[in-house]
Order: structure tokens, then C-alpha cells, then sequence
């Protein structure tokens, strides 16, 4: 390990995360403070149905901007099978349930200076539910789009969310043949 932790204090903490402080040591000997946010795993869904693919677009109150991308957070525990969370936030988000889900990988989002982890799946097989939104969901609107469109909106720089373009790039990298241009 590079880096050894002297002590911790936690700054700030919410049902949704933790803000620690860690005084450190590097191994050259100088010492340092370490900002830290602790996050639940969360998983982000591409739905994808024949050549159609569901996104959401929300206010995000952060960079105080309506955002599209695919359906994704937490069930605030980290107890939870991956899979599980997907499914909640696809049915809550969308109002869709998917007879199959596939995980196409890892993604940690802010690794410089947060702990969470989002998984990606793949789901297919939709059909209709009755979704649950949070509070903080109030505004969202659910868009289909095509696969191409999506692409558009991606190279466009429409769609900035970080997770949605590393999502995709799973599913892209998965669903054509090795070493070929996209």
C-alpha cells in the first residue's frame, strides 16, 4: 500500500453518505489529509428493447441541470444483491420489469475520492409495472430512444452523465467482435 491511514473523522454523514477526513502517510514519509465520500453500490440499467433503449431525464440539483441518462442509483445498503438493486431502480425509474439482466461490469465513478461502485446490467425482456419514485424523482420523464439516436446524443456531448457513457461502452465493447471498429 502506498498510502497508510494515521487517523479518520468522519465531517459529515446523511442517510445517503459519509464525508471522511483521514490523515495519511505516504510511503516517502510526508503526510497529508485524505477527503473521502462513502457511498452504497448502486447499479445503472441499460433497457434495451429491439433496437430501442429507455433513458431518464431528471433535474440533477448539483450542476442545476436536466440530465439524460439510463435509470440508476441505490437502495442506500450495501447488504443487497447488485442485481436486485437494478431491477428496484429499472421498475421505479421506468415502469419496466426485465425478464432478463445481465451484468456487463464494474464501475467506480469517482475513485480520486469516493468509495462507490456502480454495477452495469444489461435488461431485456420488458414489459410494463407499476414503478415507485423517490421524492427526488418528482420530474423525471422516461425517453425512448433508438440506438442510433442514443449514439447521437452521446457523440453530441447531450448526454454527459459519466456512468451512462462507461455503461455503454460495456455493452459496446461485449456486443462486437474483438478488435473491430466500433
Amino acid at each position: 500500500m502506498t498510502i497508510r491511514q494515521l487517523s479518520t473523522r468522519v465531517v459529515y454523514q446523511n442517510p445517503w453518505m459519509t464525508v471522511r477526513e483521514d490523515e495519511i502517510e505516504r510511503n516517502n514519509g510526508t503526510r497529508g489529509i485524505y477527503g473521502v465520500i462513502e457511498k452504497c453500490d448502486s447499479a445503472i440499467v441499460i433497457a434495451i428493447d429491439a433496437d430501442k433503449v429507455y433513458l431518464v431525464e431528471q433535474f440533477r440539483y448539483p450542476v442545476r441541470m436536466k440530465t439524460l441518462e439510463f435509470p440508476q442509483g441505490s437502495l442506500e445498503r450495501n447488504d443487497v444483491d447488485p442485481a436486485l438493486i437494478a431491477r428496484e431502480e429499472l421498475r421505479a425509474e421506468t415502469g419496466l420489469v426485465a425478464d432478463t439482466l445481465e451484468c456487463l461490469g464494474e464501475i467506480y465513478i469517482a475513485w480520486g475520492y469516493a468509495n462507490q461502485k456502480t454495477y452495469a446490467f444489461l435488461a431485456t425482456g420488458l414489459s410494463p409495472a407499476v414503478g415507485h419514485r423517490d421524492a427526488e424523482e418528482h420530474d423525471l420523464v422516461v425517453r425512448e430512444v433508438s440506438l442510433k439516436e442514443l449514439e447521437q446524443l452521446i457523440g453530441d456531448n447531450v448526454i454527459k452523465d459519466a456512468q451512462t457513457m462507461a455503461a455503454w461502452s460495456l455493452y459496446l465493447t461485449r456486443n462486437r467482435p474483438r478488435g473491430k471498429p466500433v
